[in-house]
């Protein structure tokens, strides 16, 4: 797992920004407090992050803040559910899942004429899973059902969903972002996904 870190040392280098820099976008809400992670060091105690989600998150920034406020990219990253809902006919005319998603919800849950903010962040984590090939639909139908009963428990909070598979059996987790995983030998990691990163291409594509 230390493979997958970065020192603060490391990462300002890397990216050329600077101390105050990183920690007033973390004042800001745009680098979550849970991926700053303190570790013991021969040197004593040193901050370190998930190397692949804050490089992405600071290209991310980079990019953004000439064009947009601080305020307004915070929202964009911020993993809060909302009070948007949108009617099933806006979903399927925008685009934002194939029906086969949508399908699958609705034999979950029953028909419906409008869709909870929550609940369309489910279908679209769903949705990604299923275009990827990497998950079935039955194992689909199990992930709608943890993301319905777990998700509004890390509102407010980032969070990753594990979908393991052992022996073709599949689970999947919710657990705190910067959250270190150890598997027994005959589990595998089938996927990681960063939920921040799923609404962050939700919102974009809602706007």
């Amino acid at each position: 797992m230390e493979d997958h870190l970065i020192s603060k040392k490391d990462l300002l280098e890397l990216t050329g920004i600077s101390y105050g820099q990183l920690y007033r976008w973390k004042r800001k809400d745009l680098i979550p407090e849970d991926w700053f992670i303190r570790k013991s060091t021969f040197t004593g105690q040193e901050t370190f992050f998930p190397k692949d989600k804050i490089l992405e998150r600071i290209d991310k920034i980079v990019n953004l803040k000439d064009n947009t406020s601080l305020d307004d990219l915070a929202d964009l990253f911020s993993p809060s559910l909302t009070e948007t809902a949108l009617y099933k006919k806006d979903i399927i005319e925008r685009n934002i899942v194939s029906e086969i998603s949508l399908k699958l919800l609705t034999d979950q849950i029953g028909d419906w004429d409008v869709l909870t903010y929550e609940r369309l962040i489910a279908v679209y984590v769903l949705d990604q899973l299923l275009l990827t090939g990497e998950m079935s639909l039955d194992e689909g139908k199990i992930l709608l059902q943890v993301l319905n009963d777990h998700y509004k428990k890390f509102d407010g909070k980032s969070c990753d969903l594990l979908f393991i598979r052992k022996m073709g059996i599949a689970t999947f987790l919710l657990i705190s972002g910067a959250s270190e995983v150890y598997l027994e030998n005959n589990a595998k990691l089938v996927k990681r996904l960063v939920i921040s990163s799923s609404i962050e291409a939700l919102k974009t594509h809602l706007s």
